[in-house]
């Protein structure tokens, strides 16, 4: 398989194995009218196997999405074809519509133009809970 390397963009590294394409569509990457690439499976000496997504392209990236995901990813900021930053995303403290609410008695299910807003409340076992409703989020 040939992947070529990108010259401007991001190498989302050390994806969960099977989380990849969860942040492709949570990333909205398929809209983006540049190149990505999915790899799933990939051998990694750390985790096994592990996804990577690269994009080749100056996008904003949702910070938040891939920190709720999976905080322990690494995203690779690359310009002229070398790795300028790594880092980690941190878990956020707040997230707005990445999540819907399950509780049919929110109001975010009658308000549908009401944002979806989860805070967390519990960072040791990633617990995030329905601004308006309090309900634990799965």
């Amino acid at each position: 398989m040939n992947i070529d390397s990108i010259k401007n963009g991001y190498v989302i590294d050390h994806i969960k194995e099977g989380k990849g394409m969860q942040i492709y569509e949570d990333l909205k990457l398929g809209e983006l009218n540049c190149p990505v690439a999915i790899i799933k499976n990939a051998k990694s000496n750390k985790m096994q196997k592990k996804d990577i997504i690269k994009v080749d392209g100056n996008i904003q990236l949702n910070i938040d999405v891939l920190g709720y995901i999976d905080s322990d990813i690494t995203i690779n900021v690359v310009k002229d074809s070398k790795i300028i930053k790594k880092y980690h995303p941190e878990l956020p403290e707040k997230i707005t519509n990445i999540i819907k609410c399950k509780n049919p008695r929110c109001i975010t299910s009658i308000e549908q133009e009401l944002d979806q807003v989860f805070v967390l409340t519990d960072k040791e076992k990633r617990v995030y809970r329905c601004k308006y409703c309090e309900s634990k989020a799965k």
